[in-house]
């Protein structure tokens, strides 16, 4: 007869090596989504419009002579995408304090989270933008590291770039849905913990809001 003992021993090694295993795979992943995310990015930036540099000309123009981007004319308007590798993206996320430039999906999936951050809901047009990550050491494994006035920049397809700076830090339920688009915030960043017991919310507030 087996002792209760070994049973217990033969019990604790299997999930020793079922959790040594999820840990693994889960590197693998992330260390995928990282090297997807890079080649993302390095080609978004080649295909991204730089932003019109401004002389002392063009700032000397009368406004009416001064062109305005589209979005600003119209801010319902749709955010414009472009294809690449299977997914459409709005733009590209820079976040220095964390070392991390990223691509930007315009639909949240879970097969798309795997690949790079998405767009949840919102728009950096209107306001609301809310994107979603995985916890990949790559994408926002280290959101919670962020600090108040850390800098985020988040640039569009069109080469409109939007500056926020954050402003706040909520830990919340997975469940809490009307809880992550609430408060008006420009821009907010989630990832779940590991495990997902919690969502980390970095809420962010447009930089010269802060100035």
């Amino acid at each position: 007869m087996i002792k209760r003992g070994t049973i217990l021993i033969a019990l604790g090694c299997v999930l020793i090596c079922a959790a040594a295993a999820l840990s693994g795979y889960n590197l693998y992943e992330g260390s995928r989504a990282g090297s997807a995310s890079r080649e993302t990015v390095t080609y978004l930036t080649q295909v991204i419009p730089a932003p019109a540099a401004q002389t002392p000309e063009t700032e000397l123009l009368p406004p009416e002579e001064t062109e305005i981007p589209d979005y600003l004319l119209d801010p319902s308007r749709e955010m414009p995408v472009l294809h690449y590798n299977g997914n459409d993206y709005i733009g590209t996320l820079s976040i220095p304090a964390l070392g991390l430039e990223l691509p930007v999906i315009s639909e949240w999936s879970y097969p798309a989270l795997r690949v790079a951050p998405c767009r949840y809901t919102g728009s950096a047009y209107s306001g609301g933008l809310v994107i979603a990550a995985h916890n990949y050491k790559a994408h926002f494994g280290d959101l919670s590291a962020l600090n108040a006035g850390d800098a985020i920049t988040f640039t569009d397809i069109d080469g409109n770039s939007f500056s926020y700076k954050v402003a706040a830090k909520e830990t919340l339920p997975p469940t809490a849905v009307e809880e992550m688009r609430a408060g008006n915030w420009p821009l907010t960043l989630f990832t779940c913990t590991i495990g997902g017991s919690y969502r980390v919310s970095v809420r962010c507030e447009s930089a010269s809001e802060l100035n």
